[in-house]
């Protein structure tokens, strides 16, 4: 199993930035990918971004593009939200979530941290 536990949320205000993070532990040779999910009150998961653990190419969700970025430090084994120009918006619940080597879906998730935007 991975654990995976995130932490940097908070409360800020329009137009400012926070850095989420994602420990990982447990098995984590064992990870393919990494990626951050939000889910806002009474709305859906949406995908945010991804990571390859392996090769650190990534992938974003086309609301976040140039002001999100997704990175690991494999040492540290965690995976770092950088985001800016925050919008109301982006306030969600934030998780961090892992596929493992040769599986479809993303199948260990963290407990989620609070990101709050005012406007």
């Amino acid at each position: 199993q991975v654990q995976l536990v995130e932490s940097g949320g908070g409360l800020v205000q329009a137009g400012g930035s926070l850095r989420l993070e994602c420990a990982a532990s447990g098995r984590t040779f064992s990870i393919d990918l990494m990626g951050w999910f939000r889910q806002a009150p009474g709305k859906e998961r949406e995908f945010v971004a991804a990571i390859s653990w392996s090769t650190g190419s990534t992938s974003y969700a086309d609301s976040m593009k140039g002001r999100f970025t997704i990175s690991r430090d494999s040492v540290k084994n965690t995976v770092y939200l950088q985001m800016n120009s925050l919008k109301p918006e982006d306030t969600a619940v934030y998780y961090c979530a892992s596929r493992p080597m040769a599986v479809a879906d993303y199948k260990y998730w963290g407990q989620g941290t609070q990101v709050t935007v005012s406007s």
